[in-house]
């Protein structure tokens, strides 16, 4: 088995609809499908009975602790070599989405790490398109500011063996901290592919509540000040914002050039200064 995707679900019926549908319509055949419902009382069960007779279906419903136990329990079900992570309200942009997924996994020699382009969705109709630069390299720096999508990344299975599952004692940004430790601190570069893959639900956990929001600033400063020196920490804290202004600078040579160029006058000042 290539690829196993893991749908987590709590009380989204007609999310879970959208998600199962866009699985079962898909013209590749080297992949299951897993549901971890966490005991549902919404008629999610009974949505997911409808789809129960697929042959590459399997599920559960029984309490859980949190998102990342549901998907942690999805993982140790999985027996693809691939894991993908497609949750509950989220849904693979077309039929041959997987097909051409697999293909670029095999094109380019089973990479660890696979991904290629979400577009954000609102329910008002709106959508936007997540733009990844064809050489996008990830490093500790993307992680202070930024992170990899989630949902729709084929993930080698046995990253999961190798550095652990997801922490399970955060509530909102365990897969942020994962790709941190897999990605920035164990040196596995995730290949990007020109391809949309999912359609994400932008009223989902992480997204939709002010509430959250806060919670991820305080767990994400809580995990990187476990993880980097507090020296350099504070750099980051003092220069992230001087180190997006002179990349966007970059994109522009000639404000670049009029920037480097005050920048000089203002050290020959200085100097004379001193």
């Amino acid at each position: 088995m290539k690829l196993s995707i893991v749908t987590v679900n709590k009380d989204n019926a007609a999310g879970l609809e959208k998600t199962l549908g866009s699985i079962v319509e898909q013209t590749a055949t080297d992949f299951e499908f897993i549901v971890v419902d966490g005991a549902s009382t919404d008629g999610s069960v009974q949505t997911i009975e409808k789809y129960s007779q697929h042959p590459a279906m399997r599920w559960l419903s029984e309490p859980d602790s949190g998102i990342y136990n549901a998907m942690n329990k999805g993982i140790r079900m999985a027996t693809g070599e691939y894991v993908m992570m497609l949750n509950s309200g989220d849904w693979l942009t077309g039929p041959t989405i997987l097909q051409q997924l697999l293909a670029q996994i095999e094109f380019h020699g089973n990479p660890p790490i696979l991904y290629g382009s979400t577009i954000n969705t609102w329910p008002d109709g709106r959508t936007q398109r997540n733009r990844v630069s064809p050489d996008a390299r990830f490093t500790m720096f993307s992680f202070y500011r930024g992170t990899l999508d989630h949902v729709g990344t084929c993930i080698r299975r046995e990253l999961f063996e190798q550095f652990g599952l997801y922490d399970e004692s955060l509530r909102i940004c365990s897969d942020w901290s994962w790709f941190m430790k897999v990605v920035a601190l164990g040196q596995i570069q995730p290949l990007h592919v020109d391809i949309d893959t999912i359609y994400f639900d932008m009223t989902g956990i992480s997204e939709s509540d002010g509430k959250n929001h806060d919670l991820i600033a305080r767990e994400k400063r809580a995990v990187l000040e476990a993880t980097l020196p507090q020296a350099v920490l504070e750099d980051y804290d003092a220069f992230s914002d001087d180190i997006i202004f002179m990349r966007r600078l970059h994109r522009h040579p000639f404000a670049y050039r009029m920037v480097r160029c005050l920048e000089r006058i203002l050290f020959k000042i200085e100097k004379k200064r001193q």
